[in-house]
């Protein structure tokens, strides 16, 4: 081979090296999905935090005006959230079981907005149920006196503060007065009301379903938590 082919090589290997890209690091594991700021509307008109997909599907029975919900919701809401909801492993569908005129408007009021609103809405109904049930006491002594539901819902949301706290969390007011007319919205709240019936096994609020499979005795955080998945072990 002559000087100068061996010369041409070597200036061709060198420029192919200088081409070639950098080797680089593993890329980083991607971050599994946070499944617990997904809320969707499902076929029954219930909303439903989570993978539609979970493996698990979780049923509550709620009432708005219900001390043991809102006793759940702030034992169980976070930990169900950080933990199950949010890895994918349980999807958690809410419904209805309307007791009384303020559980009503309440109900109303958690779905207006939508699925992008109904979670901060229904987390702060509990949140501050002390407050405006002790309002809704005070108004069952002197309620409205009128024969129209939707002025009595109204008045209802009115005077035991639930317009003023979803208010406070941008719903504005003429907003919250078409939700609680809202004859579509009605309708299915009361129909998944209608349907806790369907189950013999129906025993109050809050009320649990497991994979379609009624819980009877289970009504608290400590007897509903053996029902769910177990959790991957820590770093998994």
């Amino acid at each position: 081979m002559s000087l100068m082919l061996r010369r041409l090589l070597s200036c061709l290997a060198a420029l192919v090296l200088i081409a070639a890209p950098a080797a680089t690091p593993a890329q980083k594991k991607a971050a599994p999905a946070d499944w617990s700021r997904t809320v969707t509307l499902g076929a029954n008109g219930a909303y439903v935090l989570g993978n539609p997909k979970a493996p698990t599907r979780l049923v509550e029975y709620l009432s708005y005006t219900c001390p043991h919900c809102a006793h759940f919701q702030a034992e169980a809401g976070a930990q169900l959230k950080a933990q199950w909801i949010k890895r994918g492993l349980v999807a958690l569908e809410y419904r209805n079981f309307v007791r009384d005129p303020f559980d009503l408007s309440a109900a109303l009021l958690a779905r207006c907005g939508g699925p992008a609103r109904f979670l901060a809405n229904h987390e702060a109904l509990f949140a501050n149920h002390e407050p405006w049930m002790t309002k809704a006491q005070d108004y069952a002594g002197n309620p409205a006196k009128s024969s129209d539901q939707v002025a009595q819902l109204t008045d209802i949301a009115d005077k035991t503060g639930l317009f003023a706290l979803l208010g406070k969390r941008g719903l504005a007011p003429a907003a919250q007065k078409a939700c609680i007319a809202d004859k579509q919205a009605m309708s299915t709240v009361l129909a998944l009301t209608a349907g806790a019936w369907d189950s013999k096994d129906f025993s109050g609020t809050p009320f649990f379903i497991v994979n379609g499979k009624a819980q009877a005795d289970v009504h608290t955080w400590d007897e509903l938590k053996p029902l769910l998945p177990a959790l991957p072990a820590p770093g998994k």
